[in-house]
């Protein structure tokens, strides 16, 4: 695509005093800040020769610069100064009637006293005259704070002094201390002539009025708070026909309504006392940046980054998000307007160029300076903008500068557009074909839903036959004739689905029940046999979001979920439905406890979560047993999606508690869903869930039925009941059934100290005859401890088979006689197998020797 580049009209030189401007222009700090229109030092004429500059220090006052048209000029000319004779701050200048055949410009300055100053600019003496000065109010005491022209209008907020009756506990009133006036004008050759004033809403807060061809925008003031709701809403007034709108950056339109006639006026808490419940319980980003437009809409900066579009049918439209390294504030510089098609943003010295109707980003140009743009009306598709050092222009580079500018229709540069797009399928393309280990066919781009805009590809086929020739494109049934083909084939299902809604515009409530349950069923099967990537994932959430009953009537059917003869559930879903439900979560996330949500990296919920939620809403008993289901398929699958879980994945269980309700409720579901996860971990969890709620048969019930999955879950569980068992006596009738889950390594001791441990404190010392009933004692003690006495002293039947010898001890060997001249021992060491023996001989004869040698 084609890049742009800034051009320099001018630099000054071309204007009277213009290097008073520059240098004016470059002293002057924040000379761009566009959130405040009274302290915006430089005003543009509409056809870019008058540039105006209010001076606040050290003198106050106005000073115009103006273009030179000619080289000489008869005379000197007259400048629309005001110098330092101007005591009363300056509001506003306004440009009245400037598309009028009188090419002659006709200056409104707005004082804030409610004076009235009228300029006219000859250029055949190149100068400005003061036609009259008026009062623009019916009171002397009246304050404007904003002022516009819109049509044959002028619109302004006036403060009105507070009632010297009002009373002290009536000061929040004073907040309420504002009208909006409204004043027709009439252009004459030597005067303006003024018609009544009307006052269209009275006792409103303080408002900044900005004007967009015949719509008016009324904006809490960023200087004086709107008390209440007031700051979360804005006005859009109609002066022709006396409508008012009232909106919100994330609501749009809640409110129209025609104003009261002329005899009486309207009163703002009656304009919004319709909505006034609605607004305290919406919480609205704040709005960084106005900027009304040439089309008639008013541009909002959020401070999210947010560019929205407030159209003039009250359609708030979302163009595009700055992707900014530091969030927004009203104190940013921020300077905004559409030339055509195409909206010009500049923040943070950088200049943002974007495509209103696809909001596509085109180019972002860093800038050397400030800059603040501003429209012509001799080329209303160039965009214009004024920094220190002149005013630019944008242009296409390449381009012949005679052609059009910047901002014309998408159908002027068809061609760029296309070329891009293509660039981006084939990028999408070649990204899928990389990650995918499968080879991607063109039937399944189009079964699965990846066949991008068929209407983007009709208009490349249009610009590729316009630009070839009849000779040069393919014949006897190419490459081309397949592609159109294909083309035809989504065409006609674009077709069918333009059918379908209009169908359902004039379908009655029964039809159009049946229709969107049968679309819905379509949609969400489709998705499932899919590999679905972010932005599918993304829709399925969607689709539950929005018909909740109809995905869970589809749900049913694609996963093809019953009942068997039983009571349990069964799902017969063919295995690409379960890989796509079982697919892990996009973001590698820790494991989570009940009650944390679980989302991927684009905020949607994976399949599984999705599904367990509207489980959970339509039929929450069939909950544990899809856990179950969708544990044996990760099990048995050759996915690796839940089989062979890394440490940081997540287990099913915890992911299908993530969609339970907060701790204290569903309890019951939580306790199933720990047992079907058959985890000696989550299996005591549900243990100690059943103990807090007292739930006495089903501890006895689940202690039996896990106390044989292992001896170290029995144990576990064993010693948790004796420590419940030592503190009330609710679990007496379950005794019988505890005994027996006593481990075969547990002895008395370990028994006695469990106990002693687990024994309630006392709060006095208890005295000999004490009448407290829940105390264990060792009478409910003596069925365990006699059971275990009994196993610690029979014999351990584990050496059974050396203590049952047949002889014990061995027999004695006969005695050889030793004769007199042999040595009582041996000098030579013996064999080992004689030491043995001799030593055996002496047990054996010690063993059996006479009474005479136990006398020694």
């Amino acid at each position: 695509m084609k890049g742009f580049a800034l051009e320099q009209i001018t630099d000054f030189t071309d204007f009277t005093r213009g290097g008073d401007l520059t240098e004016f222009l470059k002293q002057t700090n924040n000379v761009f800040n566009m959130n405040n229109c009274r302290s915006h030092p430089v005003r543009v004429s509409p056809d870019a020769q008058h540039i105006h500059a209010f001076l606040q220090k050290p003198k106050r006052g106005l000073v115009t610069f103006d273009r030179i048209q000619r080289v000489a000029v008869a005379q000197s000319p007259s400048y629309m100064d005001t110098g330092s004779a101007l005591s009363i701050p300056i509001v506003e200048l306004l440009y009245l009637d400037s598309g009028s055949k009188d090419s002659a410009a006709l200056v409104a300055v707005i004082l804030e006293n409610g004076k009235a100053e009228f300029w006219k600019y000859w250029e055949r003496k190149a100068g400005w005259d003061l036609l009259q000065t008026s009062d623009l109010c019916n009171s002397t005491s009246a304050k404007v704070v904003s002022v516009c022209s819109s049509g044959k209008f002028i619109i302004w907020c006036e403060e009105r002094p507070a009632s010297e009756s009002a009373s002290v506990f009536s000061a929040a009133r004073n907040n309420f201390r504002y009208c909006i006036c409204k004043r027709t004008y009439e252009r004459e050759e030597r005067a303006v002539r003024l018609g009544g004033v009307k006052t269209p809403l009275h006792n409103s807060p303080c408002y900044r009025v900005l004007a967009a061809r015949e719509d008016v925008y009324l904006l809490p003031d960023n200087q004086e708070a709107a008390p209440g709701n007031g700051s979360k809403f804005f006005l859009t007034w109609s002066p022709k026909q006396d409508r008012m709108t009232i909106s919100t950056v994330c609501k749009g339109a809640l409110l129209s309504k025609t104003l009261h006639s002329t005899s009486k006026d309207s009163d703002y808490k009656t304009l919004i006392s319709e909505c006034i419940g609605m607004l305290a319980t919406i919480s609205p980003p704040e709005i960084c940046s106005v900027a009304p437009t040439s089309c008639g809409g008013l541009l909002l900066v959020l401070s999210s980054g947010c560019i929205s579009l407030l159209q003039s049918d009250g359609v708030l439209r979302q163009i595009y998000t700055l992707a900014l390294s530091c969030p927004l504030d009203c104190s940013n510089q921020i300077s905004m307007q559409i030339y055509g098609s195409t909206l010009a943003c500049i923040v943070y010295r950088t200049l943002y160029l974007v495509d209103t109707s696809t909001g596509r980003l085109l180019e972002n140009i860093a800038l050397k300076t400030d800059g603040m743009l501003f429209l012509n009306s001799r080329e209303k598709n160039g965009i214009h903008f004024l920094s220190g050092t002149g005013m630019y222009v944008v242009k296409e580079s390449g381009v012949d500068p005679t052609s059009k500018q910047l901002g014309c229709s998408d159908t002027a540069r068809p061609d760029a557009v296309l070329v891009e797009a293509v660039f981006e399928e084939a990028c999408r393309y070649y990204q899928r074909r990389s990650l995918s280990s499968t080879q991607l066919t063109v039937e399944k781009l189009k079964s699965g839903g990846m066949f991008q805009a068929p209407i983007d590809l009709s208009s490349i086929l249009g610009v590729y036959m316009k630009t070839k020739k009849a000779s040069e494109l393919p014949q006897g049934g190419g490459g081309f004739s397949k592609l159109l083909a294909s083309l035809g084939a989504e065409l006609e299902s674009l077709m069918a689905l333009e059918q379908l809604k209009a169908s359902v515009v004039s379908a009655s409530d029964r039809k159009l029940s049946v229709s969107c349950e049968t679309l819905v069923g379509q949609e969400v099967n489709r998705l499932l046999f899919s590999d679905l990537d972010r932005d599918n994932l993304l829709y399925l959430n969607v689709i539950f979001k929005t018909f909740p009953r109809e995905s869970w009537q589809a749900l049913q059917a694609s996963l093809r979920l019953g009942s068997n003869g039983e009571g349990f559930l069964t799902a017969k879903a063919a295995p690409e439905v379960w890989k796509t439900v079982l697919s892990p979560v996009q973001a590698a996330l820790a494991p989570l406890s009940s009650g944390q949500q679980q989302a991927s990296s684009n905020g949607a919920a994976p399949v599984f979560e999705l599904i367990c939620r509207s489980l959970f809403t339509f039929q929450p008993k069939w909950l544990p047993r899809f856990v179950e289901l969708a544990q044996q398929q990760a099990g048995a699958s050759s996915w690796n999606y839940g089989g062979k879980e890394s440490p940081e994945s997540v287990p099913l269980y915890k992911r299908a508690l993530c969609v339970l309700p907060r701790e204290g409720q569903a309890q019951e579901l939580q306790v199933e869903l720990l047992l079907c996860s058959q985890r000696p971990n989550a299996v005591m969890q549900a243990m100690h869930i059943l103990l807090e709620l007292r739930r006495w048969e089903r501890v006895a019930e689940v202690a039996q039925h896990f106390s044989q999955q292992s001896p170290l879950l029995n144990k576990e569980i064993f010693t948790t009941l004796l420590c419940e068992v030592s503190q009330h006596r609710d679990l007496d009738p379950y005794l019988d059934l505890l005994w027996t889950l006593c481990p075969e390594d547990m002895t008395v001791t370990s028994i006695l100290n469990i106990v002693l441990k687990s024994l309630p404190l006392c709060g006095r010392e208890p005295g000999p005859f004490r009448t407290d009933r829940s105390q264990m004692s060792i009478g409910m003690l003596k069925p365990l401890l006699i059971k275990v006495l009994q196993r610690e002293t029979k014999p351990s039947q584990r050496y059974a088979d050396i203590l049952q010898s047949p002889s014990f001890p061995p027999p004695t060997l006969p005695r050889q006689p030793r004769s007199v001249t042999e040595p009582a021992m041996a000098t030579a060491s013996p064999p080992l197998s004689s030491i043995s023996s001799s030593v055996n001989d002496t047990s054996v004869d010690e063993g059996c020797s006479s009474p005479h040698h136990e006398n020694k």
